[in-house]
């Protein structure tokens, strides 16, 4: 399993400066995000062949791997022209995306809050924010095939699949495409930090969606529902890295939602939780 983190971790003027960041952690693996090579836009409105083969170059100097990039927009936002200039801002970034180095692009299922699309919003369960988020969805799959990348949504109690059970439907009802697949973080399962039946929440997410998943995140969760560190939350590991496993593929783990400082105390945790808990 390899271990990785997501680049923006490191903050840094330079992407050389950023990578060679995460070298000096004892890390190989990285979920990139593109705002950091465009002045903070994750998805700019066109990406040169030219900066694409750049970041690969970069990355290759170092033999760091990119796990995925960063694909993130509202898919559900209430305006439909909004989620059309997210939809065209993606597609721009799944055709350089093998350029790049990689052919796993990630997403956001978004949620009906025009301000911010981790938001939770009461229009989230309607069933039009379902149909237009299943749409732009759909529309995207047709780049992925168009250029071999795959696609992987991130169920997220804010967002339009909200759950495991959501995330299932939205794949079936889809056919399960072979060019889209699941990202899984657990802290995202847990509304309001409820952690009573994790258990059985973690082992319903890996029976619905553990074929499919293509990348994990490794982030903790408070009994408050605060994110934090892995290693800092309430978060049963030993039971999530067991599952993943003995899932049927082989996936990268990504650390997310901390500090740059709090890099090494989190790596440590996951590594003694892997020593534990070895290959099935």
């Amino acid at each position: 399993m390899d271990l990785g983190i997501f680049a923006k971790t490191f903050t840094r003027p330079e992407l050389r400066e950023i990578l060679d960041a995460v070298v000096a952690a004892g890390l190989g693996t990285i979920q990139f995000n593109m705002a950091l090579t465009t002045a903070g836009t994750s998805l700019p409105d066109e990406i040169p062949l030219a900066l694409a083969a750049r970041v690969r170059d970069e990355f290759a100097h170092r033999v760091l791997k990119m796990a995925a990039v960063s694909g993130t927009y509202n898919m559900a936002h209430p305006d439909a022209t909004v989620r059309a200039a997210g939809g065209r801002r993606l597609d721009a970034l799944i055709a350089v995306a093998p350029t790049m180095g990689t052919r796993l692009v990630t997403l956001c299922t978004g949620s009906r809050c025009a301000e911010d699309m981790w938001r939770w919003d009461r229009e989230n369960a309607s069933a039009e924010a379902w149909r237009d988020m299943r749409s732009s969805v759909e529309a995207a799959i047709g780049a992925a095939e168009a250029h071999n990348v795959t696609l992987g949504f991130e169920p997220e109690h804010n967002n339009i699949v909200s759950d495991a059970a959501s995330g299932r439907r939205l794949l079936d009802e889809l056919g399960a495409p072979a060019h889209l697949k699941v990202v899984i973080d657990p802290a995202n399962l847990f509304p309001g930090g409820d952690l009573d039946c994790q258990a059985d929440t973690l082992n319903a997410a890996f029976d619905l969606l553990g074929d499919d998943v293509v990348l994990a995140h490794a982030k903790d969760v408070k009994a408050d529902g605060a994110i934090v560190a892995a290693g800092k939350g309430a978060l049963d590991y030993d039971l999530y890295i067991s599952l993943l496993r003995f899932a049927p593929r082989d996936v990268p783990l990504i650390m997310h939602g901390l500090t740059e400082a709090e890099v090494p105390a989190c790596l440590a945790f996951i590594q003694n939780v892997l020593a534990r808990i070895p290959p099935s």
